[in-house]
């Protein structure tokens, strides 16, 4: 049964709250990326392009022709607009992975592993499932959820029952699994081609449990489109969205509200990881066909950026995820036509965290500042 409540509002920033009824500091945080003015949010992607222009012409490049460039390489040539939409569909998952733990004030960074894990579990169920047809690429999705899940998990039940930060548990466990699929994509689960090319990689996927397109439309972009704005939907018009977004507003109210705030916590990473490894199923199905370890690159990361370009809105993470997945297409072309390197890309994309990132730090900053202040003032009037 859906619940429209909303969450209980958060005080502006000059508003004085006793010390039992302000959020955490992952909770204030959280409230300053969902609360980021969208003009803000503007502003801060033109100034990234600016100075991104400024190294372009520093390179001898006329920056007004690369950009035209990058964007034809993406969306103009023919086949580039699909390309353009593979490349979105796993960042569309990979922000949701971000994004569903953000609105408990919990940072999930571990979206590399999660959609490694994922990806080296779709790509294996659909190669094993082959003769099944299109239902082996279900069975391969659901066993992307299953393996990415599996690692939220253990970050959820940590962060909940132990108290370890989830961005120290992520982090460590981004290395491990790396190591672990590393392991099983040189042994057990090599492909014999791979025994004598030297690239690290699993069987192909039967055709036949491929994930394509319809009419130009990558059914995994479908999808990834559909989950964001399910999760919209969780978040603003059921109860569980109701709790999660209460347990990030406030957890000592969530918990006199008789909110399992543990449950909460587990649940919500468990949802983004399973997001996560969703994306790196679909990728092995959808794109590369195998699982490889190149296949991880930066996705995971990049998740990030979406998340915050998107201000912790489900829905919104689908134009966020298509304006990086337009410069990670447009960067390959990007090099042959203007000789500049394609890494260019990955620095326009930390300009553009950077740079939504400054307001983001600079409003959760002077919430804190006000929150010690009206804690002194409690403490000096009691």
């Amino acid at each position: 049964m859906s619940d429209t409540r909303t969450a209980p509002a958060a005080p502006s920033p000059g508003e004085q709250q006793p010390p039992e009824q302000r959020p955490s500091r992952g909770g204030a945080l959280a409230y300053a990326i969902a609360h980021q003015n969208a003009i803000v949010i503007l502003v801060a992607l033109v100034i990234a392009l600016l100075i991104g222009a400024a190294l372009i012409r520093a390179q001898g490049v006329n920056p007004w022709y690369a950009y035209e460039t990058l964007v034809r390489e993406a969306l103009v040539y023919p086949g580039a607009f699909t390309r353009t939409l593979q490349k979105t569909t796993p960042l569309v998952l990979t922000g949701l992975a971000v994004v569903i733990p953000l609105r408990l004030g919990l940072f999930n960074i571990g979206g590399q592993g999660q959609f490694a894990m994922g990806a080296i579990a779709g790509a294996w169920v659909a190669y094993l499932a082959g003769g099944a047809g299109f239902l082996g690429a279900v069975l391969g999705m659901l066993a992307g959820i299953a393996l990415g899940g599996l690692v939220g998990l253990l970050v959820g039940v940590l962060k909940a029952y132990r108290g370890v930060h989830e961005v120290i548990s992520t982090i460590m466990l981004n290395y491990i699994v790396s190591g672990v699929t590393f392991w099983l994509v040189v042994g057990p689960l090599q492909a014999e081609r791979s025994k004598t090319s030297g690239i690290p990689q699993t069987e192909s996927i039967p055709a036949a449990s491929r994930v394509g397109a319809l009419s130009g439309v990558p059914i995994g972009f479908v999808i990834a489109a559909v989950l964001a704005a399910l999760c919209w939907w969780m978040l603003s018009r059921t109860t569980l969205g109701f709790r999660f977004n209460t347990v990030g507003a406030n957890k000592s109210a969530a918990g006199y509200a008789g909110i399992r705030i543990n449950t909460m916590v587990v649940l919500s990473v468990v949802i983004g990881a399973g997001l996560a490894g969703l994306g790196g199923a679909l990728e092995a199905e959808g794109t590369l066909h195998r699982f490889e370890p190149a296949i991880v690159g930066s996705l995971g990361f990049d998740g990030i950026t979406i998340a915050l370009l998107a201000r912790a809105n489900p829905l919104a993470t689908i134009p966020a995820a298509f304006l990086v997945g337009v410069l990670r297409t447009g960067a390959a072309g990007l090099q042959f036509s203007t000789g500049i390197a394609p890494e260019i890309v990955d620095l326009l994309l930390a300009l553009i965290l950077l740079m939504v990132s400054i307001p983001v730090l600079g409003t959760w900053l002077f919430r804190s500042r006000a929150d010690k202040v009206s804690v002194a003032s409690t403490s000096w009037g009691s």
